[in-house]
């Protein structure tokens, strides 16, 4: 979860805690509390607010600390005890020994207050002081007397204490108070839609935002949902995590209700709209009355009005969890018989569906017929749920074969490939006919691509297209297209079939009037460039890209071809096409559903920022990607692409290297040969910034394989490749390779590939025809948005003219390339340009990269948390992710700080306030009242949530 994602719709509370810090930095300083309920903001706020000028103290009260005398103080004071010495000496004794520093008789509060008031003063004398304690609800009474006491003398002071918790402590009360509540629905459903990308029916996206009463962590907790419980509400109430929220103690509380206010508890449950009339209905076909929901009503886990609403979206999943199998069937049937069957089909064939224990094949019928329209108010999620259950109603074993595959292939594409793979087993038990068989072989092997990307899966896909070939010839296209993909991606890996026999084959099946389908001419420019190279493919591939381009969208039927299509755009050097293709190719994604689609498309969405200098824009995209694999839980390991990508063209050699070296180890054990040519050319690029060219020169020989590869990646390799010959003095091979370049530059004709083509070939001349050269390629790289290759032409030129003793021409070429460089992001480029700059006389103020600033907001709060003692578990629970996704950018916080461990991170991000738990603990064992604590309740308790050992 980003800071900015919680601070969606905080503006009003911002302006108050930003006008604070303000003040502060004019010398008035004070104490006031921010307050409300857990999971609703509060840090977020206070992190976007935290001045990083000014000094800053930050400390989170726990709860086993609450009955610990001063033990909140003592954490927070800790920085501060070199300023004791000079408190008078009452004050000073009677501090330490409230810190357990010295013994003596208990020491009285208020000249505890007056000295603590004392210290903060003496630490503001060369720089205002914020103190911040988070958790304030958890405080111990005494350090919230001593803290209240000095803050409220401060006012005159550049001090500022402040409280944030979900409970103001008595001894804080009386201080001001910063109230948080929910969002504005307005702002909430923003929020909603950011979180949840897919389908959501209108009135499912209101229940959940009166539920959730706008609390940002309630909402992001949604990530966690299936998307079929979200889509058009066609799913059932599930478990899930959440802040907060103590589900023992709402079973319990759900358990002493009457029955009967139980069952309108489970009732309400089951109906995902929150529509008041059509539940009283179903209540009144209960037997039930709006009487019997008052308990409930009581207790504060529902709420009547308009619509019906839990408190909290998990009461909603554990009334319907734990209610009786009886009672479940009893409340889908009466909603069935509440609901218009002629208006709402489809939710009055859902709830039959759940009201029958056995086998029904009019319902699984009527779930089949009303599928579609599911899909049109959840997307491919709520028609994979319809299918589904309809195969599990459904005795006769044709039809279940048949609706069983149809299901699996909407759950595959709605990012449930575990179930697919069972459906698809259910549907190839069934008396299916040749063609169906064939497409349950062909779902099986685009679920094994979807998982690994290597030999095993292009050979599956081979074998299909060639079963389907005299069943359907366009389904055989479209198998061999995908069979190519399927090859290129095993490439140099590959074992059992080439990429150049899976074209030999397309082509030569290619009827003599095909269909005239523009996806059918990327297969045969796909299939030429395997076979007969890249210039004989140019027109077929620019003809079907153009025609693509021009289609009308529809995000389904876009889907199978778009991811080829980017590619192609990719291979024709056409920038403009490929960004298109990929963002077009990810909101079809989203528009349908399609949760197995999406981290793919956004892997080439995340390459056109790249290529565009859009670093920045890039990193969120990264995270978005994650965020949306661990929401769907989607099939298969995410490529290391855009990380490894975004850390070569960022020029950090550390973070680079680690990520370029990991991805070729996941690529070889996967099979995956384009990602090994992938991680090959970002090692060309992030050498080629760094200088080292010798490095950069082998890395691009090793990426460029067209024939086994294809030739995005080979192109890109190759003007690598030309740049780090050059400076290695590899003139030779320099040459050869710009003529290759020309070749399929020329055949391209794109600016894209004129403008490389041009500055390459300036690389290997000479004298006054080199000058027109770079000039040339300025001018060809200035109409595209590749700013990458348009800063390094800059650079490049910038370099030559220096050479050339033109210093006042080169430091303009420089200087342009230096700023571009800064401005987005690219530290060795820049770097380069740096050094360039100064041996033509010129100084250039070299910025300086902090570490903690390097890190996204994610990263930044993950690298918190982890400094402060939280296990991968613990983090992924706080911010809704997976595990595996927190030691994913765990790796890349070691990398971008240079630590190789959670306990570097503290000295490497001293101004993200970090304190591992173990080191607070130890410092804890020096308070004499632990000892109370530990014989009360024993060694373990006490020591665990410290993060220290009990001995």
């Amino acid at each position: 979860m980003s800071a900015v994602t919680m601070l969606t719709g905080r503006a009003a509370e911002r302006r108050q805690l930003q006008e604070r810090a303000d003040a502060l930095r004019a010398g008035a300083g004070g104490a006031f509390v921010v307050r409300g309920e857990p999971g609703v903001g509060k840090t977020a706020l206070l992190d976007e607010v935290v001045p990083t000028d000014l000094r800053v103290l930050r400390m989170a009260a726990v709860e086993v600390e609450q009955d610990l005398p001063f033990a909140a103080l003592h954490q927070l004071c800790r920085p501060l005890h070199t300023h004791l010495d000079r408190l008078p000496e009452g004050q000073r004794e009677a501090l330490r020994t409230a810190f357990g520093v010295s013994s003596g008789p208990k020491p009285d509060r208020s000249i505890v207050g007056l000295a603590v008031l004392g210290l903060l003063r003496d630490a503001a004398q060369s720089a205002p002081l914020m103190c911040v304690v988070d958790n304030a609800q958890w405080l111990d009474d005494a350090s919230a007397g001593a803290l209240a006491f000095a803050g409220q003398r401060l006012h005159g002071e550049p001090v500022l204490l402040v409280f944030a918790g979900r409970a103001v402590p008595v001894g804080l009360r009386g201080l001001t108070e910063l109230i948080v509540g929910g969002l504005s629905p307005e702002a909430a459903r923003s929020l909603l839609d950011s979180v949840v990308p897919w389908p959501l029916d209108d009135r499912v996206r209101s229940r959940i935002v009166a539920e959730t009463r706008g609390n940002p962590s309630a909402i992001l907790e949604l990530r966690a949902s299936s998307a079929e419980e979200l889509a058009g509400g066609f799913g059932l109430p599930a478990r899930r995590q959440a802040v907060g929220f103590d589900e023992q103690r709402c079973r319990q509380q759900i358990e002493a209700l009457p029955a009967r206010t139980r069952l309108v508890l489970v009732l309400a449950a089951a109906e995902p709209l929150g529509d008041a009339p059509l539940t009283w209905r179903a209540a009144a076909a209960l037997g039930l009355t709006p009487e019997d929901a008052v308990p409930a009503q009581d207790a504060g886990l529902i709420e009547l009005g308009d619509g019906v609403a839990f408190r909290h979206p998990q009461i909603r999943s554990t009334a319907y969890r734990y209610a009786s199998a009886s009672d479940q069937q009893g409340v889908h049937a009466a909603l069935a018989q509440a609901t218009d069957a002629t208006a709402e089909p489809d939710r009055w064939a859902w709830h039959r569906s759940h009201a029958v224990a056995g086998l029904d094949a009019g319902i699984a019928g009527e779930l089949e017929r009303w599928a579609d329209r599911a899909r049109e108010r959840g997307g491919l999620a709520a028609a994979a749920a319809f299918l589904q259950r309809s195969v599990e109603l459904t005795e006769d074993p044709g039809a279940r074969g048949v609706r069983a595959l149809a299901a699996a292939r909407a759950k595959r594409l709605a990012g449930a490939p575990d179930i697919a793979l069972r459906l698809a087993a259910a549907a190839k038990d069934g008396p299916l006919d040749d063609l169906g068989r064939a497409d349950v072989e062909r779902l099986r092997a685009e679920i094994a691509f979807s998982r690994v990307r290597g030999d095993s899966a292009a050979v599956s896909l081979f074998r299909v297209a060639k079963l389907l070939q005299p069943l359907d010839s366009r389904l055989a296209r479209e198998a061999q297209l995908d069979a190519l993909w399927a090859a290129r991606f095993a490439g140099r890996l590959a074992r059992g079939v080439t990429l150049r026999e899976v074209g030999r084959a397309a082509l030569a099946s290619w009827p003599d009037e095909p269909e005239a389908r523009a996806s059918d001419h990327l297969l045969l420019g796909a299939a030429t460039a395997a076979v007969d190279g890249y210039v004989a493919a140019v027109p077929t591939l620019r003809a079907a890209t153009a025609a693509l381009s021009a289609a009308e969208v529809r995000p389904e039927e876009d889907l199978p071809w778009l991811q080829h299509a980017t590619i192609a755009a990719l291979d024709l050097w056409d920038d403009e096409a490929f960004a298109r293709f990929g963002a077009r190719h990810a909101q079809a994604g989203l528009a349908a559903g399609a949760v197995a689609v999406v981290p793919v498309a956004l892997s080439a969405v995340v390459v056109a920022h790249l290529f565009a200098g859009r670093l920045d824009d890039a990193a969120q995209v990264i995270d978005e990607i994650h965020n949306l694999t661990d929401a769907a839980a989607a099939a298969g390991t995410v490529p290391l692409y855009g990380p490894v990508l975004l850390a070569a063209w960022r020029g950090r050699a550390a973070e680079a290297t680690a990520l370029i070296d990991e991805s070729l180890a996941q690529a070889t054990a996967r099979g995956e040969g384009v990602a090994i040519a992938s991680a090959h050319y970002a090692r060309a690029v992030l050498c080629n910034g760094l200088g080292r060219y010798a490095e950069a020169l082998a890395a691009s020989v090793a990426g460029e394989l067209p024939d086994e590869e294809g030739f995005a990646t080979a192109n890109l390799c190759l003007v690598e490749l030309i740049e780090a010959a050059v400076r290695t003095g590899s003139t030779d091979r320099a040459e050869q390779a710009v003529q290759r370049l020309a070749v399929m530059a020329n055949a391209s004709g794109t600016e894209w590939a004129l403008g490389n083509l041009a500055r390459c070939r300036a690389l290997v001349t000479s004298g006054p025809a080199a000058d027109v050269l770079y000039a040339e390629a300025l001018e060809h790289l200035g109409r595209t948005t590749i700013r990458t290759q348009l800063a390094r032409t800059h650079l490049l030129y910038g370099e030559w003219l220096r050479r050339e003793n033109r210093r006042v021409d080169a430091r303009g070429q420089l200087r342009t390339a230096h700023d571009m460089f800064t401005e987005m992001g690219l530290e060795a480029y820049a770097e380069r340009a740096n050094r360039e700059l100064l041996a033509t006389g010129e100084t250039v103020s070299k910025r300086t990269v902090d570490a903690a600033h390097g890190l996204t907001a994610q990263e930044a709060e993950i690298a918190r948390l982890a400094g402060e003692g939280l296990t991968n578990p613990e983090i992924a629970g706080q911010l809704y992710i997976s595990a595996r996704t927190v030691e994913w950018h765990l790796r890349k916080v070691f990398a971008k700080v240079g630590v190789t461990s959670r306990k570097g991170l503290s000295a490497a991000l001293p101004d993200v306030g970090l304190l591992p738990a173990g080191q607070a603990g130890r410092d804890l064992l020096q308070h004499p009242a632990v000892a109370v604590r530990v014989a009360e309740r024993g060694p373990r308790a006490v020591a665990a949530p410290l993060g220290i050992r009990a001995r």
